[in-house]
């Protein structure tokens, strides 16, 4: 696998994370009955804890890998 396939399969998990997260609290408030701007107002909050908790894991998963510039390292 190249690196940009590598990348390219990162990013989209990385989407897909975040949309998941993104659409979990607006769904939710919509279960209770949310007006529109309540609405949105958890569709923000779901967008950036999905951001948080990509930037989170992605650091996460580099401490264990060893990031992405260790030297020697096999393409």
């Amino acid at each position: 696998m190249s690196d940009a396939e590598r990348d390219a399969g990162n990013r989209k998990v990385k989407a897909g994370f975040l949309l998941l997260v993104a659409v979990s609290p607006p769904l939710i408030a919509l279960q209770w009955g949310a007006t529109p701007l309540e609405l949105l107002a958890a569709l923000g909050v779901g967008v950036g804890l999905g951001a948080l908790l990509v930037w989170y894991l992605g650091r996460l998963a580099d401490e264990f890998t060893g990031g992405s510039r260790r030297p020697g390292r096999r393409r």
